[in-house]
């Protein structure tokens, strides 16, 4: 049974069809297995309104029944869950010199991932990546085009004309036309459009470590180092969509203040690999390195600990986050690593006791977390209602 301290309000006066329905499947999907009564208990709705919203769930094939709940008096109560195959979405990266994609089921399980070497530099080349990346998902998976809830798509930021373009990992094909706008109208279809580190972050909430949470901050280790907000389940994206942008934060290190991304993040590790006569490497290759204790790697890990405690800490203390995530990019073990030696302030408004969950930790989404953060755009679309719940008396 869900808690009344987790309830999400409903809508009961018919301000949102579609926000309902966003109540009770957020309901079913944080519970696993719930009955009627108890969506309503936890929702605010009336239990015919959450009958109604059942029976059209369950006419669209989003969720089934699963079984029964004794109690105490009366006849069993009919318990339904999520249909895993009721629905699918689909998510595709763009990165300047290849494009990724990923598929998951209504209940954020993978299904089908590709990866592609493609040249990205225009608008042209992104729009055949994406219909070329979203065929081919379909067709390994052997998906019902009818059952595709929507497609995601994820690029490199900052979108638009700031003061911090140039950066080594974006696609110059940005103005003031949000990409959303141009990629739906060039594909002829809607779409969800993020930058990758918000993707990222969403897809910790679906399917990785920020399962149950409501409110986080995710680093994103890219080529950069990107930040998505997440508070009460929705992005925070800022008034033109750049928020987040935390690799251009000037932190101390070594004395001096230097930009984060220079000093934490794959391009400055690479950096640093190179200049001591070691090729480019890949996630798996940089695991190795880390348990055979190379000794450059070795080395930009202990300079990494005073910039990225002093990002870590200004993160706890300008957003109040249930928990920080750190992932991406990196291998799960120098992330690890990266979690263990980061110095927590005590001077934070996270520090504090009887907290549920770590301040810091480790992701779960892997290296294809911007991409499966792309298909999670959608689900997390599906489970979380847009309309802002009033305040409850007391």
């Amino acid at each position: 049974m869900i808690a009344v301290t987790d309830k999400v309000v409903g809508a009961n006066a018919g301000r949102s069809r579609g926000h309902n329905r966003q109540v009770v499947l957020g309901c079913i999907r944080r519970a696993a297995r719930i009955g009627r009564a108890d969506i309503a208990r936890a929702s605010g709705l009336s239990t015919q309104a959450v009958s109604n919203i059942i029976a059209d769930l369950m006419d669209d094939g989003l969720i089934v029944q699963q079984g029964h709940r004794a109690v105490s008096r009366g006849v069993p109560v009919v318990q339904y869950s999520l249909n895993a195959v009721g629905g699918f979405a689909a998510g595709i990266e763009i990165r300047p010199d290849a494009v990724f994609g990923g598929l998951l089921n209504f209940c954020g399980e993978p299904v089908a991932e590709r990866r592609k070497q493609v040249v990205t530099k225009d608008r042209d080349g992104v729009v055949k990546a994406v219909r070329d990346m979203h065929a081919a998902l379909l067709d390994r998976s052997g998906c019902d085009v009818d059952r595709v809830l929507g497609l995601g798509v994820v690029m490199p930021g900052p979108f638009g004309c700031t003061g911090i373009q140039s950066g080594a990992s974006e696609l110059p094909i940005w103005d003031d036309t949000p990409p959303e706008v141009w990629l739906s109208d060039m594909l002829g279809r809607p779409l969800l459009v993020e930058n990758d580190a918000n993707a990222a972050a969403i897809a910790e909430r679906v399917s990785g470590a920020a399962q149950g949470l409501d409110t986080y901050a995710f680093l994103y280790f890219g080529s950069g180092l990107g930040l998505g907000v997440v508070q009460d389940g929705r992005l925070m994206a800022g008034a033109f969509g750049n928020a987040g942008e935390i690799g251009t934060l000037q932190v101390p290190a070594g004395g001096k203040l230097v930009m984060l991304e220079d000093v934490v993040s794959r391009r400055s590790l690479g950096e640093a690999l190179q200049s001591a006569g070691l090729e480019k490497q890949d996630v798996d290759a940089l695991a190795k390195l880390y348990r055979t204790g190379e000794p450059t790697l070795h080395a930009w890990l202990d300079r990494t600990v005073e910039p990225l405690s002093a990002a870590i800490s200004i993160l706890e203390n300008l957003f109040d986050p249930q928990t920080i995530i750190l992932g991406g990019a990196m291998p799960d073990n120098i992330l690890d690593h990266l979690v263990q030696t980061v110095r927590l302030t005590e001077r934070s408004v996270s520090n504090r006791r009887m907290r549920s969950v770590p301040r810091l930790t480790r992701g779960a989404s892997g290296r294809m977390t911007a991409t499966l953060g792309a298909a999670a755009l959608v689900l997390n679309h599906a489970f979380t209602p847009k309309i802002t719940p009033q305040p409850q008396e007391l």
